[in-house]
């Protein structure tokens, strides 16, 4: 019989009840073994720096000291062979957007069941990427096709001033803060927006997000 490989996690969240929790819930799935936990990001990447580096991070995005943000990019830029999932209370499109940016292979709110949970960590390992998001078909699509090869826009179909919001529009900047960069009102970037969503048939920020990737106009 063929030996199960086993993958080893980290955790960093800072409820003490919740961390344990989920040390125990993820110790008792067959294909995991929690290695070690953290209160914040600041004493994760300690640990990780000074011993074992797991196969997976499973990271909360509200943490002291160190965030889940701070710590995917940190993360991201030293380890990038670690896969990181994030579970959080919250499922903002700026949230998703920003966390893209960070190398982050998975986003979960915190109030999945425990199968669903060991769903996402081996499709985290197994496929590389498990988002529990509306966009979900469509970011595992985008990040196959881009492994497989470089897509380049098509700028005809866009004017400059529309690569240019959808630019803006792919960073964690709210609209209002869009506007004032591209010296517009508020009503002239909700009239964009509304105008992408019909000519790129997309319903939502992270759909123009996707859009901007998979067409070369930002790269995460």
């Amino acid at each position: 019989m063929k030996k199960q490989t086993t993958y080893s996690v980290f955790l960093a969240d800072d409820h003490v009840l919740l961390r344990d929790a989920l040390a125990n819930l993820i110790g008792s799935f067959a294909e995991f073994q929690v290695i070690g936990a953290a209160q914040n990001g600041k004493e994760l990447i300690h640990r990780v720096s000074n011993g074992p580096k797991p196969d997976l991070v499973v990271l909360d995005l509200n943490m002291p000291e160190m965030d889940g943000y701070q710590t995917a990019a940190w993360l991201h830029e030293h380890h990038p062979e670690i896969r990181l999932l994030i579970l959080t209370m919250y499922d903002s499109e700026i949230a998703l957007i920003r966390l893209l940016q960070m190398g982050v292979k998975g986003f979960l709110k915190k109030d999945i069941n425990p199968q669903e949970l060991r769903n996402a960590m081996l499709s985290i390992i197994n496929n590389g990427f498990y988002y529990a998001h509306d966009t979900t078909g469509k970011l595992a699509g985008l990040f196959k096709r881009r492994a497989e090869e470089a897509r380049s826009v098509d700028r005809s179909l866009l004017t400059p001033v529309e690569i240019e919001f959808l630019r803006l529009a792919s960073t964690e900047l709210t609209y209002k803060e869009i506007a004032d960069s591209m010296k517009l009102s508020p009503r002239a970037v909700d009239n964009f927006r509304d105008a992408l969503f019909d000519k790129l048939d997309v319903k939502s920020r992270v759909g123009l997000a996707i859009y901007s990737v998979k067409n070369g106009i930002v790269n995460f």
